[in-house]
């Protein structure tokens, strides 16, 4: 098992890897691909294998102008692969904002919620509450994924996105969800220019400042093609160059498509980090 207890969130001496495992049809780099429950988990067993210290399953995309799926569609495609990889003791993430996936999803054994919505939608802060030990993730975005690629403003994005966060981090607070159960992520892409997502990577440990766990997920993005002209399907170099960039700057959670790849960077880094303990 990657983490040695499955109430610790953090590995105490390095970033935490945690694969991506889309089951959908319309993700923006691999929809369709892991579809079928046995693709799926077949798929989560190869990040493992790679490396992955955690998986993220998703059964709803929130690409750019993805449409929402019905609880019943979401829950027939994330349950089955979450009980078939009880037996890895990989600690599971569900990619979701509905309450009632967060509910199936518990009580099948997750170990985090991450929230593209940060708790927003009715009655999320009660289900996650209602844990003692659940994780969840809470991310900024602005506007939904249907629309908010739509000319994303701000004023001053860091403070805007800063601000956000805490107040979600307030709030899940409030509802008695411990400052230790929660992650945080600035949203990469969700309501975001190429600049806003720059000057974000740029300014990344200031969000430190709320001694939360900041996890990012770069991997694959549009912004990294707008950098480097390559489709979704030629991403990989940028995206290991992003997500060691994130661990510079600060997080501790890294979301990924290529596992091993990532590994093997962050572990010449740590060596760096490490050449003279």
């Amino acid at each position: 098992m990657a983490l040695t207890d499955q109430n610790q969130l953090l590995h105490p001496n390095r970033p935490l890897i945690m694969g991506i495992v889309n089951i959908t049809p319309d993700s923006f780099s691999d929809g369709g691909r892991y579809l079928s429950t046995q693709d799926a988990i077949q798929h989560a067993r190869n990040l493992i294998n790679e490396g992955a210290d955690i998986l993220d399953l998703g059964g709803e995309s929130t690409r750019p102008g993805s449409l929402s799926v019905s609880i019943d569609e979401e829950l027939h495609r994330v349950i089955p692969v979450l009980e078939a990889l009880r037996d890895t003791q990989i600690p599971i993430s569900i990619d979701t904002s509905k309450p009632e996936v967060m509910k199936e999803a518990i009580e099948a054994g997750a170990y985090m919620i991450n929230d593209v919505n940060a708790l927003q939608n009715p009655s999320a802060l009660e289900v996650i509450s209602k844990n003692s030990s659940i994780k969840v993730c809470l991310m900024h975005m602005q506007g939904t994924p249907q629309n908010m690629q739509q000319q994303p403003r701000y004023t001053h994005v860091i403070d805007e996105v800063s601000n956000f966060l805490q107040r979600r981090v307030a709030a899940a607070v409030e509802a008695g969800i411990s400052k230790e159960r929660l992650v945080i992520d600035p949203g990469f892409g969700f309501g975001k220019t190429l600049h806003h997502n720059l000057t974000l990577l740029s300014q990344l440990n200031q969000l430190e400042i709320m001694d939360i766990p900041i996890l990012v997920g770069i991997s694959r993005k549009s912004m990294l093609g707008a950098i480097t002209g390559n489709n979704v399907e030629n991403r990989l170099h940028e995206s290991i160059a992003a997500a060691l960039l994130a661990v510079v700057k600060g997080a501790k959670i890294v979301r990924v498509h290529d596992v091993k790849a990532t590994k093997d960077a962050l572990a010449v880094y740590a060596a760096l980090q490490n050449k003279d303990a």
